[in-house]
């Protein structure tokens, strides 16, 4: 299992994520706080408080999941 934060920029970002977490055979959950949803589902996602970092869990341990997701990871400490 891995946890990792992401940020989005904008909705690009969102579909891109989207789909690049979509070809991996894993189950990915994204979120904050209660309210977490399938980071396969693009509504879902959109759903989230984007302005904010969101927690995404794989059940994978697969690295190079981390390099598709890449350009969404962020890199410094969050609280």
């Amino acid at each position: 299992m891995q946890q990792v934060f992401v940020k989005f920029n904008d909705a690009d970002q969102v579909r891109n994520f989207v789909n690049a977490v979509s070809t991996v055979d894993a189950n990915f959950e994204l979120g904050s706080g209660r309210r977490v949803v399938d980071a396969k589902s693009i509504l879902g996602v959109f759903a989230l408080d984007l302005a904010r970092p969101q927690k995404l869990v794989c059940d994978s341990d697969d690295s190079a999941m981390l390099d598709k997701i890449g350009p969404y990871l962020l890199r410094e400490r969050v609280c």
